[in-house]
């Protein structure tokens, strides 16, 4: 069997392992795991509305995948794309709603802020690893915080809109970005999510740069071997990772809320981290994942009306989904020689 292959099989086979956890754990709330699989199906794609609504949670996970496809491949593990997430939607939003500009020019403005706003998020972690092999789960995972306790103190008092909720004022009407269709919020962020991870496919398949990054992230000592700068291809992975959770958050808030709120987009970083992680690094495969995690997002608000099951019961399947994905990487680094090195396999 093929090392592709038998990842696949892996990934595969964790993913039901999860399923059926959750199943079990739908029998004991005393419901029936086919009646919520199907309520699941129908508050998904249901009718047009609820494809589109499907589509319109799975677009910051596939963004957010894509950041994360991107960290891995270069060796690196860029866990605070949810913090990157945040400080994007933010920039967009005080572009948004302060500056005066021409549609197109207004929008790619404050895609522009989001993007360095993420990038610059995670700078400090990025120069820590490569500097002083500060380890980047840690500092990334810790940035998370940050990020969400800062914007929102900036939400409250420095930009809250006078007499409403924890929110920013609403963006001008020149930042906003182009719907799809007129009946739903779905906007041209899932064609952008869409273009990025097909670029970044092509990028790592077919360019000698790509080739060498994802050399980085398989064999560290072979890339060193062979004249690769592993700690600068390492510093521009999570500069790039980081940039690209900054959009996901700056798409957010011009597409959907047009505005930005505390917890405006809570757990779409590690969605997408899960969603990079379940197709084993590959911004292709992270398309479907995503597309996964945004009918289980989208299908669950059915749940509580045509079952007795909470909808809190997707988080407690995405659990299960993360303990048996980490549980099939630690058992392939396990079976592989070089245990004892930290690398990913693609």
């Amino acid at each position: 069997m093929s090392p592709a292959l038998r990842t696949a099989l892996g990934q595969g086979l964790a993913l039901l392992a999860a399923l059926a956890c959750g199943a079990v754990v739908i029998l004991l709330a005393g419901e029936s795991p086919l009646r919520v699989c199907r309520t699941l199906l129908l508050g998904a794609f249901g009718d047009r509305e609820k494809i589109a609504g499907t589509l319109l949670q799975t677009t910051p996970i596939l963004i957010c995948g894509v950041a994360a496809c991107i960290a891995l491949r270069g060796g690196m593990f860029n866990v605070g794309i949810e913090g990157q997430l945040f400080m994007g939607g933010f920039a967009a939003a005080v572009v948004g709603f302060s500056v005066s500009l021409p549609a197109p020019l207004h929008v790619a403005l404050a895609l522009l802020a989001a993007v360095l706003a993420g990038l610059a998020w995670v700078f400090l972690p990025a120069l820590f690893r490569v500097r002083y092999g500060a380890n980047e789960v840690v500092s990334t995972i810790l940035s998370n915080y940050i990020a969400v306790l800062l914007t929102s103190y900036a939400t409250i008092f420095l930009f809250k809109r006078p007499g409403g909720w924890s929110e920013t004022p609403p963006i001008l009407p020149s930042a906003h970005l182009p719907e799809l269709f007129d009946f739903s919020r779905l906007n041209i962020g899932l064609v952008v999510g869409l273009v990025l991870a097909v670029a970044a496919s092509l990028f790592f398949r077919f360019s000698a740069r790509g080739y060498a990054l994802s050399m980085i992230g398989s064999a560290k000592d072979f890339a060193e071997y062979g004249g690769i700068d592993v700690r600068k291809g390492g510093f521009a992975v999570l500069l790039v990772s980081g940039g690209v959770g900054g959009l996901a958050g700056g798409i957010e808030t011009l597409g959907v809320h047009h505005r930005f709120m505390e917890g405006f987009a809570p757990g779409f970083g590690f969605d997408g981290l899960i969603a990079a992680l379940l197709a084993n690094g590959s911004p292709l495969g992270t398309i479907a994942t995503a597309l996964f995690f945004g009918a289980l997002r989208a299908g669950s608000l059915l749940l509580e009306i045509d079952t007795s099951v909470s909808r809190e019961i997707i988080t407690v399947i995405q659990a299960f989904i993360i303990l048996a994905v980490s549980a099939d990487l630690l058992m392939r680094r396990r079976g592989d020689a070089s245990a004892g090195e930290r690398r990913w396999k693609f």
